[in-house]
């Protein structure tokens, strides 16, 4: 019996400079916005917290690949340019969101929020805020609408750990195969760790939510993808009609799974690696097959817009929320549109005067040369929005994802 047909990678571009993958965009709109749905008040209809996976998955997909690109182009991979290229891409909107929502609670245009304490600001700004929510619980010392800064810290982590184990990697083993077991096999002890915590220790939720110890085998799996089975650089001999027919809706059905079984512990434990494995056929699919059937729609030139601001989106939205809940005697519907009108203005702002600046700066640092060809419906190959934290106490909306 011979083989199947091989199935070529999808086609990257480069677009002044910077590397496009397909559908990207589109994926980060979906996920911001599954968050601000969430934190808009349908937490109990949108999987926000879903978001929070995605975005993991996403960076670690897009960190790995770059940096296997990188090696495979050059031989090594540049510490300094990566860390670098990371707080121009992460710094400067943070640091602006979070000094405008601290300065305006101190004002008293976010009213009813907690008390500000310098050791919470600290540990924000130190990107420790996870821990701190650990610690000392959500209610404790943040600006209204900062405590979703907790998975920015853990995509930190991330970024300061992640280049040199996968340098590592690259010296213990020159098989990505094998490099793929090793990652599997800290992602199954991820999951052993909140096993433990959960079943043995009774700890609670936010313990295996937010700290980084438990949540980053979610942006380990996106790692795994790019190492082990990368659409972008990789064929492969599964037909498009088994990836669309037969993987996609296997995974939907997973993810629908994890959704509806809402027993605690499963959803303090396996939740997370079910979502993450799943997300590798629906990655597959969108990336290698972006101009067919619903995937299409990722591509369309608004939805990249909305993941083009999606970082920006997610960093002011909650405190944004949180004032138009106060300030605007509105029905709730209402007030979400305001707020969501709000946003996407802030957001654009931000984009064209922070984001864009420094998106230059990182471009004369990459390391990375993208194939010519530009396949309809590219996303920027930029690490995605983290995610927002599940409901803190009312009055704040509550939900779920970077970006990077």
């Amino acid at each position: 019996m011979s083989s199947p047909p091989v199935a070529a990678p999808a086609r990257a571009a480069s677009k002044g400079g910077t590397l496009y993958i397909p559908s990207l965009d589109g994926i980060r709109a979906c996920a911001v916005m599954l968050v601000f749905a969430a934190h808009a008040g349908l937490r109990g209809l949108v999987p926000g917290e879903f978001g929070v996976t995605v975005f993991f998955f996403l960076s670690g997909y897009l960190i790995t690949t770059l940096l296997r690109i990188e090696h495979e182009q050059t031989g090594r991979i540049s510490f300094s340019a990566f860390y670098l290229r990371r707080v121009l891409r992460i710094f400067p909107p943070f640091y602006l969101a979070l000094a405008a929502a601290t300065l305006l609670a101190a004002a008293g245009a976010l009213p009813q929020g907690p008390q500000l304490r310098p050791d919470a600001l600290l540990a924000q700004a130190l990107y420790l805020t996870n821990y701190y929510v650990v610690q000392n619980g959500w209610w404790v010392g943040h600006a209204p609408g900062t405590w979703i800064f907790w998975s920015l810290a853990v995509e930190e982590h991330f970024y300061l750990g992640f280049p040199l184990l996968y340098v590592l990697l690259l010296r213990l083993t020159p098989s990505r195969r094998r490099q793929a077991l090793l990652l599997a096999g800290i992602c199954a002890l991820v999951l052993a760790w909140r096993l433990v915590l959960v079943l043995a220790l009774g700890a609670p939720r936010d313990r295996t939510y937010v700290a980084t110890d438990t949540r980053i085998d979610s942006i380990l799996f996106g790692c795994l993808l790019a190492v082990a089975a990368n659409p972008l650089l990789q064929a492969t001999r599964v037909t498009a009609r088994r990836w669309l027919w037969l993987w996609v809706p296997a995974a939907t059905a997973g993810l629908l799974v994890s959704f509806a079984v809402r027993n605690p512990q499963f959803q303090q434990t396996t939740a997370y690696t079910l979502q993450g494995i799943c997300l590798f056929p629906l990655f597959i699919a969108a990336i290698r097959y972006h101009d067919r059937g619903t995937f299409r729609l990722l591509n369309l030139r608004w939805v990249k817009f909305v993941g083009v601001l999606s970082y920006s989106i997610y960093l002011v939205h909650p405190a944004i929320l949180w004032g138009v809940t106060w300030w605007l005697p509105a029905p709730g519907a209402v007030q979400a549109a305001a707020g969501l009108a709000l946003t996407l203005g802030v957001a654009y702002v931000i984009h064209r005067a922070v984001e864009r600046p420094a998106a230059r700066l990182r471009r004369r640092l990459s390391r990375v040369i993208a194939p010519a060809a530009p396949p309809a419906g590219a996303g920027r190959a930029e690490a995605g929005p983290a995610a927002a934290p599940p409901a803190p106490p009312a009055p704040m909306p509550a939900g779920t994802t970077t970006t990077r």
